[in-house]
């Protein structure tokens, strides 16, 4: 006979949900990177490696049209009536007036708040969400919504299609996508885009953190503290953001006419 528990018990497990004595002990992320035998990273890592594909090419396929984004990450633990979320819900609504889509985890918290801004003042938002060990569905605010069973697939989703990112207070999974966009710009293993923290209370400690630690035992350079912006206005997020994307725009055009003219000084000869 099922029990309670089970027939309650529910795992969304990138596109399928199951229930009860369906619902496996581990997630995907685990059965991949767990130790096995030799025999068994024989038979199922080949399989493995199909299933990433595809979740990589469904990614690429939805988000492929996607307009210029902008990447809003925070707490999904924050509440509905806290001043972070009412902050993250105005920054999801001022992206869009800026002409950018919102793009978030898909969770609740933040980024429930981010996607509503956006939703209700008529943008486009999306949600990338992903399978987690506890019931967590894609936020009621989202246009184009995606969830997948691998963490490094859907991280690569958002550097990818978003051309910023807005920090809001959170614990580990927001340190995580922090820190990694720190490195890819650092490393320029991707153009450099704006990151800006918002909440200098929550951030500030963090940031005095890097420059004594960090920075004077010489682990990061001085122009790496100006990798990313520190604010608690949202206008100055918006400002942030835009100017960047104008100069990148104007240095484009720049490197654009040189290579027009010295494609032309060189049909001269």
């Amino acid at each position: 006979m099922t029990s309670d528990v089970n027939r309650r018990t529910t795992r969304r497990q990138g596109p399928a949900t199951l229930r009860g004595r369906a619902v496996p002990q581990t997630t995907t992320d685990q059965r991949l990177l767990d130790s096995r035998g030799p025999a068994d990273w024989v038979h199922a890592d080949p399989w493995r490696v199909l299933r990433i594909q595809a979740e990589f090419v469904e990614g690429f396929g939805l988000l492929a049209e996607l307009p210029k984004a902008v990447s809003v990450f925070g707490s999904a633990r924050t509440k509905p009536d806290s001043p972070e979320y009412k902050l993250a819900e105005d920054i999801g609504a001022r992206l869009h007036e800026a002409g950018y889509a919102v793009i978030t985890g898909g969770g609740p918290g933040i980024m429930e708040a981010a996607n509503k801004g956006c939703d209700e003042a008529g943008g486009l938002s999306v949600g990338l969400g992903i399978e987690l060990p506890f019931e967590q569905k894609l936020n009621d605010h989202i246009d184009i919504g995606l969830e997948f069973r691998y963490f490094f697939v859907r991280k690569t989703m958002f550097v990818k299609y978003s051309q910023a990112f807005v920090v809001l207070p959170g614990g580990f999974g927001t340190l995580d996508e922090l820190f990694e966009a720190i490195t890819l710009v650092q490393t320029k293993k991707i153009t450099r885009f704006p990151i800006v923290l918002v909440g200098t209370e929550f951030w500030g400690g963090l940031f005095d953190w890097i420059k004594a630690q960090m920075l004077t035992s010489g682990k990061i350079s001085p122009q790496d503290i100006d990798l990313f912006h520190l604010t608690d206005d949202p206008d100055e997020v918006i400002r942030i953001v835009s100017d960047a994307h104008e100069q990148q725009a104007r240095k484009a055009a720049e490197e654009a006419a040189v290579r027009a003219a010295a494609t032309e000084g060189g049909n001269g000869f």
